[in-house]
Order: structure tokens, then C-alpha cells, then sequence
């Protein structure tokens, strides 16, 4: 199994309706896809930001690539992530799942 780990940073004021917002958009679209297996979206608040973590679990990269495109280490965005976020960084990690409880 894979975790295909993306990080993002909106303003404080925008994290709730950006976690709306990734239900409607990144996690249908994850879930929606053959050989997914899960997501899991951390949030931890600051004085004036809100940090996202968004982990995906997949079967393996040919999964990964029905989501995501050939460039599976290019991030993933929609119309309305310049509303919500900070930087649109270009790229993102996966990760071997070693252990999973």
C-alpha cells in the first residue's frame, strides 16, 4: 500500500469551509477511484493559519496515476483551491505503508 501525502496552509479564517470544501473536492475524488483505500485529513490551527495534511492511501502507483495523471508526484488541485490556499505547492511524497493497526 501507498500514502500519497500532500500539505497545505489557508488562513485560519478560511478552515472550516476549506474542510467542507476538501470533502466535496479531494476526498470524493480519492474515494470515488479504483484502488483507493482510504483518506485521512489532519488540521492543526495556529495563531492565524490552519495546516492541512491530506493522506491517501492506494493499492499501488497505477492507482495513484488513475487520479492523479502520469506525474504522480504533481499535486492535485481544483478550481477553487487559489480561494482557500496560501501556496499551491507543485508537489507532493508517497510513502510505502510499512505497519497499518
Amino acid at each position: 500500500m501507498i500514502a500519497r501525502i500532500w500539505r497545505g496552509v489557508t488562513p485560519r479564517d478560511k478552515g472550516d469551509a476549506y474542510v467542507a470544501y476538501l470533502e466535496r473536492t479531494g476526498v470524493t475524488h480519492c474515494r470515488a477511484t479504483p484502488g483507493n483505500r482510504g483518506v485521512q485529513v489532519l488540521r492543526r490551527d495556529t495563531a492565524d493559519r490552519s495546516e492541512f495534511v491530506f493522506i491517501s492511501f492506494w493499492d499501488n502507483r497505477e492507482a495513484i496515476r488513475a487520479f492523479a495523471g502520469e506525474e504522480i508526484e504533481r499535486a492535485v488541485y481544483y478550481p477553487e483551491d487559489r480561494e482557500f490556499l496560501l501556496e499551491l505547492p507543485p508537489l507532493l511524497h508517497h510513502y510505502e505503508v510499512v505497519r497499518r493497526s
